[in-house]
C-alpha cells in the first residue's frame, strides 16, 4: 500500500490515515472502491453523531441582488475548532446560499405544524376529487403530493441548488459533511428577507 494512494484518498475524502489505510486494504487498493467504503462507513458514523451536543458555530449573513434579498443563517457544530475552518464557513455559505435562492419556511419537517400538513392534504383531496380520481388512490397521490410540499417549505428535504442531478438533498449535504468532519452539524435557525415582502 503506497503513501501516494494514502495521500489521494485522503485528499479526496478528508477522511483520517488510518481510515484510508483500511478502505484501500477493503477495497484491494482500487480508489473508487476505497471511497465509496469511506463514504459508507462515514454516513453510517454520521448518523450516531446527529444526537450529539452543537452549540458551536457561525451566524452567516449572505446579501444578494445588491441589497435586494438576505438571509441570516445560524449553523452549529461542536467545536470551535471547526466553526473556524474555511470547509464549515462554504457550508453555512451555501446553506445561506440556498435560502436565499429557495425561501423555505421551516428548516425540517418536524417543525411543521399538523395543522398545516392537514390543511395541505384537505386541499389535494378536493382537487383530485374533483378531476374524478378514485377513493382507492386518493391517499397514495395525497402522500406524494405532501412530500413534494416538504421539499418546497422544509430547507433539509429542499434539494440542494447546486445538484444538476436533482437528487441530493440539503440534509444530505450536511450528513455527508458530518461524515468527512466527524461533529454533529445542524441549522439552528434562519431568517430570508426580500425588499418590500412583508
Amino acid at each position: 500500500m503506497s503513501t501516494e494512494l494514502i495521500t489521494k484518498i485522503r485528499e479526496m475524502t478528508g477522511a483520517g490515515i488510518m481510515d484510508c489505510k483500511n478502505a484501500l486494504k477493503e477495497a484491494n487498493n482500487d480508489i473508487d472502491k476505497a471511497c465509496r467504503w469511506l463514504r459508507e462507513k462515514g454516513v453510517a458514523t454520521a448518523v450516531k453523531k446527529a444526537g450529539r451536543c452543537a452549540k458551536q458555530g457561525l451566524i452567516y449573513s449572505y446579501i444578494h441582488g445588491n441589497g435586494m434579498l438576505g438571509t441570516l443563517v445560524e449553523v452549529n457544530c461542536e467545536t470551535d475548532f471547526v466553526a473556524k475552518t474555511v470547509d464549515f464557513h462554504n457550508l453555512v455559505k451555501e446553506i445561506a446560499m440556498q435560502i436565499a435562492a429557495t425561501a423555505p419556511v421551516y428548516v425540517s419537517r418536524d417543525q411543521v405544524p399538523k395543522s398545516v400538513i392537514e390543511s395541505e392534504k384537505k386541499i389535494y383531496r378536493v382537487q383530485l376529487e374533483k378531476e374524478g380520481k378514485t377513493e382507492k388512490v386518493l391517499d397514495k397521490i395525497i402522500n406524494g403530493k405532501v412530500e413534494k410540499f416538504y421539499g418546497q417549505i422544509c430547507l433539509y428535504d429542499q434539494v440542494y441548488i447546486r445538484d444538476t442531478h436533482g437528487k441530493e438533498t440539503i440534509k444530505d449535504l450536511i450528513t455527508n459533511f458530518i461524515a468527512k468532519i466527524g461533529e454533529n452539524i445542524i441549522v439552528k435557525r434562519f431568517s430570508r428577507f426580500k425588499l418590500g415582502e412583508e
